[in-house]
């Protein structure tokens, strides 16, 4: 490693310079040089042409599962989780927890610190002018995004502010004009979506201060408060300039004010924090809404920096983080060591051909699947848990941010071959959330501790399932079988064989599946009789089914159906979550086979299909049929396979890769999704993706490289390498005319798990014309 960083710095002093991106021919020796964290940033309504905008990806300096994000943030409120989007033209300063590409009006954003000159202000003020404030205009052709580096000219302070992270501390460099009135201020109670309600803030030395900011429903956050959210970020901060001329600003909240998303940008709020009292002669502060901030004079060009450490568990810990970590180091050395981190974690996959576009919008991709789940302990193991009780573990990783109902389709079977360790510290992490709570059961979309219960399902136990039959078993897996047999208790179709209003048909077709899952891990465990009455359990699908219609439709409790739309199929939240019927009614992935036959028949159901997809619009945006925009139809593509018509499959996925990912900030057509939308382009890109997640199975598509090879972790799998190959590949050769499995012609249109964590090649002769005699189901 240390030759491969001396040969790409002597390259790129030579060429480029520090933001140069080194490459070999037909391959890039280091793969972050193609990550562009731009692609999705945006929350634009407009762009996307409806209420859930576009990627939702933040451009900030992050390392691989990293506790701390250091990123721009252009807005506060609204539906603009990661405190970012594209078409802003000022930054109110730069947070360093961030979440990534989620809807439902976000969290995080908190620490905000904002480079200054000037008089001081207390309010970051409207992008609009209306209110003046601490932001700044920033020139966009200035503004850089590496993995592990943002950089940004602030033009109203002539600042060029640049930021770094490592695991749980971040950094940020402030390069200053001459001026008697240069500033470093951080707005305390900031935060995505609304504010934190109490602050602490201390000063430690002439050069350090420490604190706290509470997090609660009370004050916005996660889906404005419905989201339970409830959480404390401490900090340790480290000024590179001394603390000779520092203060604090409070604002005057009163008790019964309202500090959700919509009020912490409403006039009078604003007006509130705008007439914040300064303070000078104090160390400590604590109070409902803190600023901190410290002047000093700095000589043209003079470089400031501010050190941060990081901890969900206490200020000792941020200290702890901030010490061992990034302590005494200079910005490029935490930047360097930051890239050095992600070029280890993505040469977990590394592909040969494409076009360099082709392989930025893979690299990033596969940088947004590393984002989430985050790491949650501090580096000593420490964590909060459930019960908000610190608890202490080395055995794994505790993480957090699980976006359920849309990662277990794409992200964690993508992770249970590149990354199985990753898979067992969620496992493990959402197993001890279950037990610390005394819940006893597993979260459908964790956020720090939070049973935020947002979208629907049991998606832990696919994961569960998934794992457990994939060999990855490194948890308590009896108590995790009895958490997803209390999970599908409470949360399932039990009730009425199905589910009733108002999601009456995604909460029965996905409760059904993952009462599937649990009958895989219960057969595993040798619970014969009880395997036998979840697999029953996992057909309740049936029971929505209107043989008139021919279709899945809603049912009320009283068995009788719910009124048949003008609409038909087509009608958006017809008994389904962010869909309508025609996409949620193909979720039936525990049993393809029973589903064709109860549509009509193979020939019925591949027309249907057919049509499905031909009335998709070319640009894969939000629409009523193939809706790559959101997840519920991310698994329909590969039921071409099981049609017997694999050529589909192959058409379809490489039409999806080239329409609905671009190098671009609407790149994404839809929210990213905590990994989920990259998952599917990484793993459909590589001409691989399971159909049926808790079953072994993967399916085979057209990849769109020529080589694609998984690095296998020995300490889980027998294999060194998975390679999978294709000969002749091109725009025109999409369609798989033979295959080769180690060197023996292979007829079959999926692989087994353990074809791929076993090791070999599989090779995949490409040409222009489907081949319909390959990969029919035998």
């Amino acid at each position: 490693m240390l030759n491969r960083i001396i040969l790409y710095t002597i390259f790129c002093l030579f060429l480029f310079g520090v933001s140069c991106t080194a490459k070999k021919q037909g391959n890039s020796i280091f793969p972050s040089a193609y990550v562009n964290p731009f692609i999705g940033a945006s929350t634009s309504v407009g762009a996307a042409g409806v209420y859930h905008g576009l990627g939702k990806t933040f451009p900030g300096a992050t390392t691989p599962f990293g506790m701390v994000q250091v990123s721009p943030n252009t807005i506060t409120g609204g539906d603009n989780s990661p405190g970012y989007s594209d078409e802003h033209r000022t930054i109110e300063g730069f947070a360093f927890t961030q979440m990534s590409g989620v809807g439902w009006y976000g969290d995080l954003g908190n620490f905000l610190v904002m480079p200054t000159t000037g008089a001081m202000k207390t309010i970051a003020g409207k992008e609009d002018g209306s209110i003046a404030g601490y932001r700044s205009a920033y020139n966009k052709a200035t503004e850089v995004a590496q993995a592990g580096y943002y950089g940004v000219d602030l033009v109203d302070y002539r600042i060029k502010a640049e930021a770094t992270a490592a695991p749980h501390s971040g950094m940020l460099k402030f390069t200053f004009p001459q001026d008697k009135s240069s500033r470093i201020q951080i707005d305390l109670a900031r935060r995505v979506g609304g504010t934190s309600i109490e602050q602490y803030v201390t000063k430690v030395d002439e050069h350090s201060i420490k604190g706290w900011m509470k997090c609660t429903p009370e004050g916005g956050g996660w889906g404005n408060g419905e989201g339970k959210a409830d959480y404390t970020v401490y900090f340790y901060a480290y000024f590179s300039k001394p603390l000779t001329n520092y203060g604090f600003w409070r604002a005057d909240i009163p008790v019964n004010q309202s500090r959700k998303r919509d009020d912490v940008v409403s006039i009078p709020y604003l007006q509130k924090v705008e007439n914040a009292e300064i303070i000078h002669g104090k160390d400590e502060l604590q109070g409902k809404h803190l600023g901190f901030f410290s002047d000093f004079a700095t000589r043209q060009d003079e470089v400031v920096t501010l050190q941060v450490g990081i901890s969900f568990v206490d200020m000792d810990g941020a200290e702890r983080n901030f010490r061992d970590e990034i302590k005494g180091k200079a910005f490029e050395q935490v930047r360097e060591e930051a890239k050095q981190l992600w070029d280890r974690e993505l040469d977990r996959m590394q592909v040969k051909g494409g076009t360099e576009e082709q392989k930025t919008i893979f690299y990033t991709a596969l940088y947004h699947t590393m984002i989430d789940p985050r790491t949650f302990a501090d580096l000593d193991g420490r964590y909060r848990g459930g019960d908000q009780e610190i608890h202490s573990n080395t055995t794994f990783t505790k993480r957090t941010i699980f976006s359920g109902w849309d990662v277990f389709r794409s992200q964690f079977p993508l992770q249970t071959i590149i990354n199985p360790r990753l898979v067992s510290d969620q496992l493990n992490s959402l197993i001890t959330l279950a037990e610390e709570s005394g819940r006893a059961y597993f979260e459908r979309w964790e956020l720090l501790n939070a049973y935020s219960g947002c979208m629907i399902g049991n998606p832990a136990l696919s994961v569960l399932a998934d794992a457990y039959v994939k060999g990855i078993r490194d948890y308590d897996v009896e108590k995790a079988y009895a958490y997803a047999k209390n999970t599908s208790k409470l949360f399932g179709n039990d009730k009425l064989g199905y589910s009733g209003p108002p999601l009456s048909i995604s909460n029965t077709l996905e409760y059904a599946y993952t009462d599937w899952c649990i009958a895989q891990v219960a057969k595993g465990l040798g619970k014969i009789e009880e395997a036998k009455v979840f697999e029953q359990k996992g057909q309740a699908y049936r029971n929505i089914f209107d043989t008139e219609k021919g279709w899945f439709r809603p049912r009320l409790e009283d068995g009788s159906w719910e009124p048949w739309p003008a609409e038909g199929r087509v009608k958006e939240w017809y008994g389904t979550m962010e869909s309508n019927a025609y996409q949620q009614g193909w979720f039936v992935p525990q049993d393809i086979p029973g589903m064709i036959v109860l549509m009509g028949g193979r020939e019925k159901v591949l027309a249907d299909l057919t049509d499905f997809f031909n009335k998709t619009p070319k640009n894969l945006l939000w629409n009523d049929y193939y809706n790559h925009a959101n997840e519920p139809v991310h698994l329909v593509p590969f039921l071409f396979n099981q049609l017997g018509a694999p050529w589909m499959t192959q058409k379809w996925t490489r039409h999806i890769c080239e329409k609905a990912y671009k190098n671009g900030v609407e790149g994404i057509v839809g929210n990213e999704d905590v990994g989920q939308m990259s998952a599917w382009y990484v793993l459909s890109a590589s001409g691989i993706h399971p159909s049926t997640p808790g079953s072994t199975r993967y399916e085979i598509t057209s990849p769109v490289f020529d080589e694609i090879t998984f690095p296998l972790d020995r300490a889980y799998y027998t294999g060194k390498d998975f390679v999978i190959k294709a000969h002749n590949n091109s725009e025109k050769n999409i369609y798989i005319q033979k295959a080769l499995l180690n060197g023996i012609p292979y007829d079959q249109c999926y692989l087994d798990f353990k074809d791929i964590v076993s090791g070999g090649k599989l090779e995949l002769f490409m040409g222009e014309q489907p081949n319909k005699e390959w990969g029919l189901i035998k």
